[in-house]
């Protein structure tokens, strides 16, 4: 596991270049981005500053040359300590001008009198601005075309570099060490809070930088719903505990869940694990280049589907990850993209085993060049009893 923190000038110099030459073939005189994994990806950028709503922030990709900052003074100094060396600020907050007149002439001054500009449009996207600055930036370009970016970067960060996997790589091996030292941190009587504060405790302790995103809950015979906050309520003989865990590491998540039985696990339960089980085992066999999302999502499909499950309602069974706990691809029945090497996927069936009753298993894996190679540590093959 990689102990080394950031990223060689040279990565970012070449995500710039491949962004660049993908505008050159698009017609796009700039990118305008405008949240943080945008600026980050572009810029090395990585600060927790970002969850303050007060401020914008933006970065510019010209057709050629180093990107160009246009941020509040407040972050002057963190953004001086990456690549980035043309950086222009504005006293922030400023709602009467927001940075947007010192945006508009920077952008003049890239892109020309008429620049062709690119902003992330599509699905899993958003404009991190309020909607009267877009549209008081747009009146002052009057001359300037705005558009989608034709997906240019959702397309270069599906695919992840050598280092990039090396830092979700990290985050899943010590995540998977915390979950397999589970007796050190969860036993019989626990309340759902308890569990949940001193499994953070136990990944932060094992080095983890965050433990930003955690659901689950425990339910008697199974669990249903997984995604409120944990309760006061103590697991007791016959609950099933599901955590589910978005781990970072230098600004890269892991996202993967461990199940375990409270008590005698019934013989629903049991089957309904080795299902989940027996369908991830589908997807790592059919994760391949040339594959399709929608091929891994049939892979478990026919598993859980063999299993009892119904799966026509349920979503997706995995997605996209790196720098956000979920990026594109989703693993649909519909979606059509090809597997690469490089990316980095969950997979993530799950059933309805009883009414009311899921059984949920995730694991993450890189693309190779002959298959998928898991970054997590496979969980049990059985599922764990706590007694």
């Amino acid at each position: 596991m990689s102990a080394v923190r950031g990223f060689l000038v040279s990565e970012f110099e070449a995500r710039v270049a491949q962004a660049q030459a993908l505008m050159a073939a698009d017609g796009l005189d700039l990118l305008l981005l405008t949240t943080e994994p945008e600026v980050r990806y572009f810029s090395g950028f990585l600060t927790q500053f970002w969850q303050s709503p007060t401020r914008p922030w933006f970065l510019l990709v010209p057709r050629s040359g180093k990107p160009v900052a246009v941020i509040p003074s407040i972050g002057a100094a963190a953004m001086e300590r990456t690549w980035i060396d043309d950086i222009r600020t504005w006293p922030s907050p400023c709602p009467e001008d927001e940075g947007l007149s010192l945006l508009a002439d920077t952008i003049t001054e890239l892109g020309g009198d008429k620049p062709v500009i690119g902003v992330p449009s599509g699905p899993e996207s958003h404009l991190r601005l309020p909607l009267a600055d877009y549209a008081a930036l747009r009146a002052s370009l009057p001359d300037a075309t705005f558009r989608d970016d034709a997906g240019i970067h959702r397309r270069l960060r599906m695919i992840k570099s050598e280092a990039e996997i090396d830092k979700i790589r990290t985050a899943c091996q010590m995540v998977s060490g915390v979950f397999e030292d589970w007796q050190s941190w969860l036993s019989v009587g626990m309340s759902e809070r308890k569990v949940f504060r001193d499994f953070k405790i136990a990944c932060m302790t094992a080095g983890a930088d965050d433990v930003s995103y955690l659901v689950g809950g425990a339910g008697l015979g199974g669990y249903g719903d997984i995604i409120s906050p944990p309760s006061d309520r103590k697991m007791t003989d016959g609950d099933v505990l599901i955590l589910d865990t978005g781990t970072m590491h230098d600004g890269y998540f892991c996202d993967f869940d461990r199940n375990f039985a409270i008590g005698t696990p019934s013989a629903a339960v049991r089957s309904a694990y080795t299902t989940a089980y027996a369908a991830t085992d589908a997807a790592l066999a059919a994760a391949r280049p040339g594959a399709t999302c929608a091929d891994l999502f049939r892979a478990m499909a026919d598993v859980l589907e063999a299993g009892g499950a119904q799966v026509g309602d349920v979503g997706r069974l995995g997605h996209g990850l790196g720098m956000q706990l979920t990026e594109w691809p989703s693993i649909t029945a519909t979606d059509r993209t090809v597997l690469e090497p490089g990316m980095v996927l969950t997979l993530e069936p799950g059933l309805e085993f009883a009414p009311g009753k899921m059984m949920v298993h995730e694991e993450n894996i890189v693309i190779g060049q002959d298959g998928a190679e898991l970054l997590t540590r496979r969980a049990s093959q059985e599922l764990p009893v706590v007694h």
